[in-house]
């Protein structure tokens, strides 16, 4: 075995995989230690009013990160973070703790996907599709169809997800629940039944620059897993089935759609498969905001391309859309709009024909979403 493909142990550290893996393995457990937690906090969840959820959904590489990053410093928001994985289940409890022994300020390091942004343990990060997998079994076989609608019951999960969210605000003293997680772009009329003021937010961006981004990372994760058999473990324990060698089709309901993709990912053709995966998210979440009235007077389709070309003019539309106070975000709002910009620590490198069959298979979609994306500021 030579130094290249001899397993590297850096990309996921020691400790944080068996944490995890401990999580993982006692999940039924803690499920009933949050179900105790909620029983003791009754008198003080009934004190929070939850209200108007934020939800930000997406196909990855579309700008969920900054966008959560934004809307999570408002001081009326709160959002899990980093250090609330793998302790998912008992919020209250893990942050009280957190809160009485937390020493030296977190230090910012790069991200794992290596694409300019700085986090810490306190950063906002989505850890909600731990929950999520424990309720719904098979939530992530390409096999079945993972769409959650207006007709989804689920009353223990229901319940257990309400509690949650209260649990979260009561401890950090919030009055919104702000949620990054890309697999909810086919939750969105199961969410809106469940909190019926829920706001959403559906970023996407131009389809070239975006399959260029999403094989980009799924490149470095899978080199990353030839390093580290750990990677797609850490990867599935935490809910995350995009990148690297275990990615997984989201299947909306069409097999044959969901078995293309995996038939170009498998073949080699990334460009491809990413650009199918691109469309057919994106045409679910139209079709959902065409059949769902309450999904979608509630969801904001917005274009990376165009937060970062007018970015104060788009924080602003993001605060009004979320029903967020603008005067006490002025300050944050003016340092972002400094700030953003579009990626250009990479450029797209397709050939010709990859271009062609990326514009081939997206520009249908590309143009629903242009044409139904509200209106500019």
């Amino acid at each position: 075995m030579n130094a290249r493909s001899r397993p590297q142990a850096g990309h996921v550290p020691a400790g944080l995989y068996w944490k995890t893996r401990f999580f993982h393995a006692t999940a039924g457990l803690w499920k009933r230690l949050a179900a105790m937690e909620s029983g003791v906090l009754r008198d003080e969840m009934a004190e929070v009013s939850l209200q108007q959820p934020i939800y930000i959904a997406g196909v990855a590489r579309s700008g969920t990160t900054i966008l959560t990053e934004i809307l999570s410093r408002h001081p009326d928001v709160t959002s899990h973070r980093y250090s609330d994985f793998p302790n998912v289940f008992t919020p209250y409890w893990r942050n009280w703790i957190a809160d009485r022994v937390r020493r030296a300020p977190p230090e910012a390091v790069e991200r794992a996907h290596k694409d300019r942004l700085l986090v810490t343990t306190e950063s906002p990060e989505a850890v909600e599709e731990v929950m999520w997998t424990q309720f719904f079994e098979d939530l992530h076989d390409p096999a079945r169809c993972q769409v959650l609608d207006s007709t989804t019951s689920n009353p223990a999960f229901e319940r257990f997800y309400r509690d949650h969210i209260s649990k979260l605000l009561a401890v950090r003293g919030a009055k919104r629940y702000l949620a990054k997680g890309n697999y909810n772009t086919t939750r969105l009329a199961y969410i809106a039944r469940l909190f019926p003021d829920a706001r959403f937010i559906v970023p996407w961006r131009e389809p070239v620059a975006q399959v260029a981004s999403l094989v980009k990372q799924d490149r470095l994760f899978t080199r990353m897993a030839e390093e580290d058999p750990r990677v797609p473990i850490q990867l599935a324990r935490s809910g995350h089935f995009e990148f690297g060698p275990a990615k997984r089709a989201v299947n909306v309901g069409n097999r044959a759609q969901a078995e293309a993709i995996e038939r170009d990912w498998a073949a080699g053709d990334l460009a491809n498969g990413w650009a199918r995966y691109w469309a057919c998210v994106y045409d679910h979440v139209l079709d959902t905001l065409d059949t769902d009235q309450r999904a979608r007077g509630a969801t904001l389709l917005l274009a990376y391309d165009d937060l970062c070309a007018m970015p104060d003019a788009y924080i602003g539309a993001l605060l009004a859309h979320c029903r967020l106070e603008p005067e006490v975000f002025a300050a944050v709002r003016a340092d972002y709009a400094d700030q953003l910009s579009p990626p250009a620590y990479y450029t797209p490198n397709f050939d010709s024909d990859e271009l062609q069959s990326i514009q081939r298979i997206t520009e249908k979609t590309l143009s629903r979403l242009q044409s139904q994306q509200t209106s500019r500021p």
